[in-house]
């Protein structure tokens, strides 16, 4: 029998074929895991004991190397930015300790102060500017800090909102090009992570990586402007997107064909119980964003494109199968409305489910080992039936998960495609 490559599964699963179902964990922002958890694995399955590398220091995400994939049966591999959320570049490593004591690697314009109980990270390294991100020395991971200037409402100008928004560099398409040579080595299945297209992310909006960062800040000031300020959203959406589509051209004359998906944005449209918005303006403010860049991507490349939203989405779902999208995570099946068979029978032969295969609120951290298998057991026979699913938890795996839970989840997933 022919050996399938991971890279052949993750095809035939955005391709809606009933096959192995592939498995992502570290593939993206979103479908990480903590550097903590990162190095428990490590030791679990007897690795070289080395500090684990930080590839997205705001949530503190550890990389999943090679050796450690392979013995979680991980089929995908991501390639990322090279710069991070706080503006400073994935390079030139160093040692730093954890407030948990962890000894960990991190990129070199990684500069960190404390004061007040508090750990400050500084955008571009910069220890001269403003803070943009604070971790309790007491938690695991960094917040964004609002710096809002005042604003003068008679004078506030879209263009302040665009700073972020700039030119790929010659420099990034070449950090991408050997980035995606290397990742393409490995057999494994590729997820690519460009980087402007996120159309208000809310993580992105206080600009972490940016040194005096003006305009809307305030994460509450942005919401109250998806209603209030809707014409100066959309001039900073409408020159978002030409900066974005021109980037898309330059970074495919580079990889070309080479990724399997694409992430295009962290836009969170739902709570646990209900929506930020309603559809109607979500087909208003940014479904028009959304299909210019996926009807790029769609009539230029054989990406699929991936968006991300938490929480009650279920509303959405068809809109964004009409805006273009290809993929939807974390699929937090937890949230009000998000019944996984339901989900299946009415969108999963549009969409490919990515994530959903375990709840990382209460199951994967807080149950037994025997409750993560059936519900992961579950998830796999509703979400696998006819392809289109990739299994990952809903959303990064936390610090202090049990390993347990961990290879208990791991462990399912392997028989289920031994047994299919």
């Amino acid at each position: 029998m022919n050996r399938i490559t991971s890279k052949e599964k993750l095809k035939k699963a955005l391709n809606h074929e009933s096959a192995f179902i592939p498995v992502d964990f570290g593939g993206t922002a979103v479908t990480g895991i903590h550097c903590i958890v990162v190095e428990a694995l490590r030791a679990h399955y007897a690795l070289e004991k080395r500090p684990v590398k930080i590839f997205e220091p705001y949530q503190m995400l550890g990389l999943v190397e090679p050796d450690l994939m392979d013995a979680m049966g991980v089929d995908v591999i991501g390639v990322y930015p090279r710069n991070t959320m706080f503006g400073f570049p994935l390079e030139n490593w160093k040692e730093w300790k954890t407030p948990w004591g962890q000894l960990v690697m991190v990129p070199e314009m990684f500069n960190t102060t404390k004061d007040g109980g508090y750990i400050y990270i500084y955008p571009e390294g910069d220890l001269k500017a403003p803070a943009s991100g604070r971790m309790p020395e007491s938690g695991y991971f960094f917040d964004s800090i609002i710096r809002q200037p005042p604003l003068d409402e008679d004078n506030l100008n879209p263009q302040d909102n665009m700073e972020e928004f700039t030119a790929i560099t010659k420099e990034d398409l070449e950090y991408l090009r050997i980035s995606f040579k290397e990742a393409e080595k490995t057999e494994k299945g590729i997820i690519a992570t460009f980087g402007g297209t996120a159309f208000g992310d809310i993580a992105m909006i206080p600009a972490p990586g940016l040194k005096y960062p003006r305009g809307i800040r305030d994460i509450s000031e942005w919401y109250i402007s998806t209603v209030a300020r809707q014409d100066y959203i959309h001039e900073i959406f409408t020159k978002q997107a030409e900066i974005a589509l021109s980037n898309l051209e330059k970074i495919f004359s580079v990889v070309g064909n080479i990724p399997d998906a694409v992430f295009i944005c962290g836009t969170d449209f739902g709570t646990q119980t209900s929506q930020f918005c309603s559809t109607d303006t979500y087909e208003t403010l940014y479904a028009p964003y959304y299909r210019q860049v996926n009807d790029w991507i769609h009539k230029h490349t054989t990406w699929k494109t991936f968006k991300h939203s938490c929480g009650a989405v279920e509303p959405f779902m068809s809109h964004f199968i009409d805006s273009g999208f290809d993929i939807i995570n974390p699929v937090q099946c937890s949230a009000a409305g998000m019944n996984p068979q339901y989900l299946k029978d009415n969108y999963g032969k549009e969409l490919v489910f990515w994530g959903g295969g375990v709840d990382t609120q209460k199951t994967l951290p807080f149950d037994s080992p025997k409750a993560v298998a059936h519900e992961v057991g579950e998830r796999l026979k509703i979400f696998g039936e006819g392809g289109g699913f990739v299994f990952n938890s809903i959303h990064n795996i936390q610090a202090g998960t049990p390993i347990e839970n961990l290879t208990v989840m791991l462990d399912t997933v392997r028989k289920f495609n031994d047994q299919n």
